[in-house]
């Protein structure tokens, strides 16, 4: 099977709070040098794939980490399935209505859903993604993804060319389903962290941190820091994007804090999306 070499690899799912249109604020801030990265909430990756792209990740150890087994297992059918997947996804493309939806939406709830093929396993998320409403991972507290289906005359269910180019670039990577915690146990004196945790909220009512049945709130944000603090103690190059609160400003406080722009993607009110100001937190020159 062949593909465009005029084409570079992207995220292959959409992800809540992904990074392609903060691409060029955070390359302003990659170290020069480094050893391995690590991105150890990985999600659609798309500063991993940027880095890819640009060359600068050869000949270097790449670990990708997230808590969501289901994205890392689909990472993983794409680094070493990819053409038994995309036929997969043909076959889902082929049948896609709202019944059929809905159908695949409910397989999570069946007893035989663990015994699935992990192929199947990818293609139905990677479906569902592409299907339900804003592109919106969520699950409920029985961990049961539970988004209606988006009103998308033409979802692009299959880029068969991208797909391609995403294993190519996964090849020889380290990929984990783990918190991001065990970063403590392989990062190493100048190697390159990337976090991109569930921001803490803005506000009450902009807490969504249902990527997974986890919370992700101040407890799990002072943790977060303290990890980011070792691994600055370590020697490591630590960048972390995160919300423009005073909570993490105060928290982070001894590191470089620079305020960056974004747009806010996913809003049930249209006037509530827009421009705000985020936090990218580094602990070197």
């Amino acid at each position: 099977m062949t593909y465009s070499l005029f084409q570079l690899a992207k995220p292959f799912v959409k992800w809540v709070g992904g990074k392609r249109q903060l691409i060029p604020e955070l390359l302003k801030y990659i170290p020069r040098n480094f050893n391995n990265y690590f991105e150890p909430f990985v999600g659609g990756g798309a500063l991993f794939f940027e880095l890819y792209n640009l060359g600068i990740l050869k000949n270097k150890k790449v670990f990708l980490f997230d808590i969501n087994e289901e994205l890392i297992s689909a990472y993983k059918i794409i680094r070493d399935y990819p053409n038994e997947l995309i036929e997969k996804l043909k076959e889902f493309k082929s049948k896609h209505n709202k019944e059929f939806y809905y159908q695949i939406r409910e397989l999570d709830r069946t007893d035989n859903y663990k015994k699935l093929n992990n192929i199947i396993k990818a293609a139905r998320f990677i479906y569902l993604n592409k299907t339900c409403f804003n592109g919106l991972y969520r699950v409920n507290k029985k961990g049961y993804f539970n988004v209606p289906m988006g009103e998308y005359k033409n979802p692009k269910i299959l880029d068969e060319n991208n797909i391609l180019l995403v294993s190519e670039a996964l090849q020889n990577t380290i990929i984990k389903h783990c918190d991001y915690k065990k970063v403590l146990e392989y990062a190493q004196k100048e190697d390159f962290i990337y976090f991109d945790p569930p921001y803490y909220p803005l506000n009450e009512t902009s807490n969504f941190t249902s990527y997974t049945q986890e919370k992700f709130l101040e407890k799990e944000q002072i943790e977060l820091f303290e990890t980011f603090n070792i691994l600055s103690q370590k020697g490591c190059f630590v960048l972390e994007s995160n919300s423009d609160t005073k909570f993490i400003k105060n928290l982070y406080n001894k590191f470089r804090i620079e305020k960056v722009f974004a747009n806010r993607s996913i809003n049930s009110k249209a006037n509530n999306r827009g421009k705000i100001t985020e936090v990218l937190i580094r602990n070197y020159e």
